[in-house]
């Protein structure tokens, strides 16, 4: 969902707050005048903000000389590549008032999985003139190149939300610009600051009676853990198994309470995508959780809507050193943000060609896993948990008669249940 934030009726000094993901790439938006520089300099640190004039600077020796443009931005978008792909909070400082300036921009933060933000400065035509008059770098700036940066910008600002903008910030006056607050927000996947002791538990599919004894085993009372340890669950909760309610129950109960953590696996985003009527094909046991839920009252049955439609693609904990989803995923997607991540954590990677089963072939991505953190999820059933390379899967196939695992953190004990 894009959030937009839009004062105008209210342009006296009270505080206003624009919230910015710690891992973004920030588009400052505005004409020639509208102090996007200032803003930079006032909100962010030297380090963070590529400044389209420095970039000129750069390769040309002069920051006004607008025919070394293309290389500018050519070393512009390189640079901020570079800073996302290194996870650091990166800010564009330059008009980018035309779409395909923009455009590219948001392409960039996709390739990195990070979320394009936009702050507009969308100040009156004479303050734009006046500043730009005070520069003696640009005191002899036609007038008209403001004229058209306003015209391009009023052309598009409804629209940047569709461009791909995941925040937009719009700020109208100088007034707003002086009460502004860029509050940087953590991530919802970043719970690096949560250091255990954990719990990490398999995939359950319904299976509430060995879930309850897995628990039991683990030392929790009724969802509780007297010791203060957390349980993180998975995913792939539900299907399959004969009480996919009561597992829902269950662990809606721990994660409301602050017992638990969990992660969507992808029975859960089908499951999600039924309970907001959409037209879904009713295999792999979904006909059995549909039944199930059924019999449930229409508030349970939105409760759990809610809370799959909450769930968090994947979690770092741990200080980094644990990331928890439910297909595995690659280093490079630790603590991301996009499409493209949710799809790995939910189903993984395939090579494109199917088993003897007709069953898509999953690419060995824990075979190449060299990362720092240790990644445990499930999906995949396999008979006997094994370290592959700091990875762990801990799907060994309760619902097909296999056990129910769970993993100690950070002690590595595996604890299971028949």
């Amino acid at each position: 969902m894009t959030a937009v934030t839009d004062s105008t009726a209210d342009t006296t000094a009270a505080r206003r707050v624009l919230p910015v993901t710690d891992l973004s790439l920030v588009v400052l938006v505005g004409a020639t005048g509208s102090g996007k520089s200032t803003f930079a300099r006032r909100h962010f640190k030297p380090t963070e903000v590529v400044s389209s004039d420095f970039c000129r600077g750069l390769v040309a020796d002069d920051e006004n000389d607008q025919s070394a443009s293309r290389d500018a931005f050519d070393v512009l978008h390189y640079i901020a590549g570079k800073r996302l792909a290194a996870g650091r909070l990166t800010v564009v400082d330059a008009t980018n008032v035309q779409q395909e300036a923009r455009r590219q921009l948001v392409r960039l933060a996709r390739t990195h999985d990070v979320l394009p933000i936009a702050i507009v400065l969308d100040l009156p035509e004479q303050v734009c003139r006046e500043r730009n008059a005070a520069r003696p770098d640009r005191a002899g700036m036609p007038a008209h190149v403001i004229q058209r940066h306003r015209r391009e910008l009023r052309r598009s600002l409804r629209g940047l939300e569709r461009e791909g903008f995941r925040k937009v910030h719009v700020l109208r006056s100088v007034e707003e610009v002086e009460a502004a607050e860029v509050v940087l927000e953590r991530r919802f996947n970043d719970l690096r600051h949560l250091t255990g002791p954990f719990d990490v538990v398999g995939d359950v599919h319904g299976c509430s009676s060995e879930l309850e004894t897995l628990l039991g085993k683990l030392g929790y009372v009724d969802g509780h853990h007297p010791e203060g340890r957390t349980a993180v669950f998975v995913g792939d909760l539900v299907d399959r198994g004969p009480d996919s309610p009561g597992v829902l129950r269950r662990v809606m109960s721990m994660v409301a309470s602050g017992d638990a953590l969990c992660v969507p696996g992808n029975h859960e985003n089908k499951l999600g995508r039924w309970l907001k009527g959409r037209k879904v094909q009713r295999t792999h046991g979904l006909a059995e959780t549909i039944e199930q839920l059924e019999g449930e009252s229409a508030e349970f049955r939105a409760e759990v809507e809610k809370f799959v439609d909450g769930l968090v693609s994947h979690y770092v904990l741990d200080g980094g050193d644990l990331v928890v989803c439910h297909a595995g995923l690659p280093e490079k997607y630790h603590g991301r943000t996009s499409g493209r991540v949710r799809s790995h954590a939910l189903y993984g990677d395939t090579t494109g060609e199917t088993d003897e089963f007709g069953l898509p072939v999953r690419y060995p991505w824990a075979e190449e896993y060299r990362g720092r953190a240790t990644v445990v999820y499930g999906h995949t059933p396999v008979p006997n948990t094994s370290w592959i390379n700091n990875t762990l899967c801990l799907d060994t196939g309760a619902v097909f008669g296999g056990r129910m695992t769970a993993l100690r953190w950070p002690e590595r004990e595996l604890v299971d249940v028949p």
